[in-house]
């Protein structure tokens, strides 16, 4: 069973930046389309980045475009997440998870952004 690690959260002010990390346990975890995901208090979970397996093509939700940027880390094996620019409104629990074919959901890492 594939296993999702998430780290990097905390709290910021608003302007502020974070950049989250995703590790899993898969075989050939690099091989996957990733996204990152969050869900806030009372709302449902969106996808706020995805990232393609060969190309690397990435997109965003419109939310965050501009702001955010997910990358991977091939020297350790990591999806990351560049979080610049926060906003109130973007503090949530965060997650990633591959798109396609989604695994067990990790226990996601916080980002409060408040003043």
């Amino acid at each position: 069973q594939v296993q999702l690690v998430e780290s990097g959260g905390g709290l910021v002010q608003p302007g502020g930046s974070l950049r989250l990390s995703c590790a899993a346990s898969a075989a050939n975890f690099l091989m996957y389309d990733m996204g990152w995901y969050r869900q806030a208090p009372g709302k449902q979970r969106e996808l706020v980045a995805g990232i393609t397996a060969g190309l690397r093509n990435t997109n965003y939700a419109d939310s965050v475009k501009g702001r955010f940027t997910i990358s991977r880390n091939y020297a350790k094996s990591t999806v990351d997440l560049q979080m610049n620019s926060l906003k109130p409104e973007d503090t949530a629990v965060y997650y990633c998870n591959a798109i396609r074919t989604p695994w067990a959901w990790g226990q996601g890492t916080q980002a409060t952004v408040s003043s």
